[in-house]
């Protein structure tokens, strides 16, 4: 199936989740946040939120500092 990741297409295999797609493009920051078309993934739901064809999902890595 296709999905756009970061903004990009990205072609993954079927029943792929969230946590999937993190360990396989090496994503661990522990302040990373998870949007799946325009929505907050919190961590505890990694595991169990499948994607599906045409999602739109964005690891997003915050800037701390000032």
């Amino acid at each position: 199936m296709w999905i756009i990741l970061n903004g990009f297409q990205e072609e993954l295999p079927d029943k792929s989740t969230v946590s999937s797609v993190i360990r396989n493009n090496q994503e661990f920051e522990i302040h990373m946040i998870v949007e799946l078309n325009h929505r907050f993934i919190h961590q505890k739901d990694y595991e169990a939120t499948f994607l599906n064809e045409g999602d739109v999902l964005e690891l997003i890595h915050p800037a701390f500092g000032g």
